[in-house]
């Protein structure tokens, strides 16, 4: 889920932040440029950790604007979902079709479909989506709006700078795990 590695970013920069705070601009923009977004294979990037002054490439000037070109090598902490992965997860939107759910950054949809059989109220109980929040057949488990819930990750995608993913609770040991009445965190 977490995990450190070297990452290349490409910095442009005109020749009037050359000097004595080079490194510390370069620095600076690279943070700014991919702290807090999803890179496509690598993950979402949670911080970068260091940008080592020996790893800056010589830059390349561009011929039309003078601004030069910097290959940056930065170590980055990231956070990636893997498929099959089982997460806690804070509920944040109930709906007819299913729920949304945060694990971090990471967005997660889990459908009615993926649900255990007596939360859809299909087993011929009372359970299902009563508008707020979906029931058991007993009536004991409320999956609602800041409940914790574990989940399995059966898919991922990242687009736009952003990663999102499908779950299901219908396994073994998966499901509601905090009601969400209390003052403790689950993810």
């Amino acid at each position: 889920m977490f995990y450190v590695t070297t990452l290349t970013h490409s910095v442009v920069l005109p020749p009037r932040y050359f000097g004595s705070t080079l490194h510390a601009t370069i620095t600076r923009l690279v943070r700014e440029s991919v702290e807090g977004k999803a890179l496509a294979h690598y993950g979402y990037v949670v911080s970068v950790l260091h940008v080592p002054q020996e790893k800056m490439k010589g830059g390349v000037i561009e011929y039309d604007s003078g601004d030069v070109v910097f290959a940056v090598e930065y170590e980055a902490l990231l956070f990636r979902p893997f498929k099959n992965e089982v997460l806690d997860a804070v509920v944040t939107d109930v709906n007819s079709m299913g729920f949304f759910a945060f694990v971090g950054p990471l967005r997660v949809f889990v459908s009615s479909h993926l649900f255990p059989p007596d939360l859809n109220g299909s087993a011929g109980g009372e359970g299902g989506f009563n508008g707020t929040s979906w029931v058991s057949d007993d009536g004991e488990v409320h999956i609602r709006q800041d409940c914790g819930v574990r989940l399995k990750i059966i898919g991922t995608t990242v687009e736009q700078g952003t990663i999102s993913a499908v779950g299901c609770i219908n396994q073994d040991f998966l499901g509601l795990v905090d009601n969400g009445d209390t003052d403790v965190a689950v993810a």
